[in-house]
């Protein structure tokens, strides 16, 4: 909970098929390239390959397989500390419509005090350049600067608001910029292996609910975590019980696929204390809070080997597919009373909880970590009641965490 709501954004389908899931049947791809075609209100667009990030400027940067590094860093200082830094800088990124937010996701490598900074820019459709506006610094120790976002950034083509960029009109293009940080005098191997965005436009317009696809009667065996019985913990990580759904979901998930770490630094004694640890790792220090959505894909790509990042979609049809691959869903909703029958509370302004799996009438299968207690975080909600609350709340918005 304590998700912040977002606009309302019309999610469709993502337009680069190669980050669909990889074992999706031939009809499951096929449906996604109709609904694709169909309309362009959401563009997920990402560089990580040789290839990919070959197309991109770099400054005092190398292109290695698959990954940026530094190569001539030049100095930089941040929070009073001094680094050595390089760049590297996106192709413009164009959308087949006026897009009204960008959500920027990353995979990156910052050992000991190394980071990443990344910066969004926009073009409007009359050819104006924005300013570049900090999204974030980044990093999985968050020492000596602490991992933030820079919400209230303002220029004549958009804003920040934490985890998200609004336009203040449309835009037509963006790009991207990282810039990989080390401690001067060090030989820290920071590197960048995945960055992109996804792009998308206001719509609230009432839709049909969609109909059940190739994962029904299909459930996930993710393992259950209650948020509610960290309640208390670790106030400077934002205090667990209601503020911890997103961190909780992701620690749902990296579990799901065995991969959850050790948990450090935590009280002995503390149950699922893997929620705590995620917690740290994903809190956000500007924004005061863990449900930073590109902070927890970010922590969550650092333990997977295979994908990890934000996007929107149109349905739960299309999440349908993602499930039928195997592959878990963490979702954000914002819901009021008597909106989403069964759930653990009766109403929330930003909630996030995982998808894992769906009855054979197309009803939905969540872990809800807003239960009281693990055995109560299961819970079946009805399909057309969530697919509007999360449609409404966050665009369709969903973490997509896929294990190599």
């Amino acid at each position: 909970m304590l998700r912040r709501p977002a606009a309302l954004l019309l999610a469709l389908p993502l337009a680069l098929g190669a980050l669909l899931p990889a074992t999706l049947s031939p009809a499951a791809t096929a449906h996604a390239e109709t609904a694709r075609r169909a309309s362009a209100q959401v563009q997920l667009t990402s560089w990580s390959s040789y290839a990919e990030l070959k197309s991109g400027t770099r400054r005092g940067a190398k292109l290695g397989r698959g990954q940026v590094s530094l190569l001539a860093p030049t100095p930089r200082t941040v929070a009073g500390k001094a680094y050595e830094a390089g760049t590297w800088t996106s192709p413009w990124a164009t959308t087949a419509f006026g897009a009204t937010a960008l959500v920027p996701t990353w995979e990156a490598t910052t050992p000991g005090r190394s980071l990443v900074r990344v910066e969004v820019r926009a073009r409007a459709a009359d050819g104006r350049t924005g300013s570049w506006d900090t999204m974030a610094d980044w990093s999985l120790r968050t020492r000596p600067v602490p991992r933030t976002t820079y919400s209230g950034q303002t220029d004549d083509l958009g804003r920040v608001s934490a985890d998200t960029w609004y336009a203040a009109d449309a835009v037509t293009a963006w790009q991207v910029r990282v810039t990989l940080m080390r401690p001067r005098g060090s030989s820290l191997p920071v590197s960048l292996e995945r960055v992109g965005a996804v792009a998308s436009v206001d719509a609230s317009a009432p839709r049909p609910t969609s109909r059940p696809g190739p994962a029904a009667g299909t459930v996930l065996d993710v393992p259950t975590y209650s948020q509610m019985v960290h309640a208390g913990h670790y106030p400077q990580w934002g205090g667990g019980g209601e503020a911890w759904c997103s961190a909780t979901s992701t620690a749902m998930v990296l579990a799901y696929y065995g991969v959850a770490p050790a948990p450090t630094g935590i009280t002995p004694g503390h149950v699922d204390a893997v929620v705590d640890h995620t917690a740290k790792m994903v809190y956000d220090h500007g924004y005061r809070g863990t449900g930073n959505w590109a902070f927890n894909t970010a922590y969550a790509a650092t333990l997977v080997g295979g994908d990890s990042y934000v996007t929107r979609m149109r349905d739960l049809r299309e999440a349908e597919d993602y499930v039928a691959a195997g592959v878990p869903l963490v979702i954000s909703v914002a819901f009021g009373r008597n909106q989403l029958t069964g759930a653990p509370i009766s109403a929330s302004n930003g909630h996030l909880l995982v998808v894992v799996g769906f009855e054979a009438d197309g009803d939905v299968v969540v872990n809800d970590s807003a239960g009281a207690s693990n055995g109560e975080v299961r819970r079946v909600y009805d399909r057309a009641q969530l697919e509007r609350v999360w449609i409404a709340a966050s665009g369709g918005t969903a973490y997509v965490i896929r294990n190599g």
